[in-house]
Order: structure tokens, then C-alpha cells, then sequence
């Protein structure tokens, strides 16, 4: 089942606006339950966790910049 052009950016403005502020909450918690760890691990955990949130909502976020492809042109 596809999602409209609509329900994409709804949902997506609604991942950006709710679920990735949480997700870096938990992600840094998660992290400071641990001892620091050194630099360099530490940044490459947040880079980590930074690029792979996007890998499942790839489909979502696609084409939602662009025009609205079922609008009718006037």
C-alpha cells in the first residue's frame, strides 16, 4: 500500500517534528548510561546514530520537496 503525496508530508513533518527530537533524547541517554567513552567512539556512536534513523524512513521523505504530483494544473 502507497502512501499519497499528502499522508507522505504529514507524516513526515510529523517524524521531524515528534519522533526525532525522542529519538535523540533516547539515543543520548542511552549513551550516558554507559561509562564516556573516548572521543572518537563516542563520536562515531552519535554519527552512527545519526545516519541510521534515516534508513527506514527513506521511502517516506522521498520525493516531498518536490510539487505535489496529483495537484491539477490551472
Amino acid at each position: 500500500m502507497a502512501l499519497s503525496y499528502k499522508a507522505r508530508r504529514r507524516l513526515s513533518l510529523l517524524i521531524l517534528i515528534v519522533a526525532l527530537p525522542l529519538y535523540i533524547v533516547v539515543a543520548v541517554t542511552l549513551v550516558g548510561l554507559i561509562d564516556r567513552p573516548p572521543f572518537l567512539l563516542e563520536l562515531a556512536i552519535y554519527i552512527g546514530l545519526g545516519v541510521i534513523w534515516a534508513f527506514p524512513l527513506k521511502a517516506v521523505f522521498k520525493g516531498v520537496g518536490q510539487a505535489d504530483p496529483d495537484a491539477r494544473d490551472e
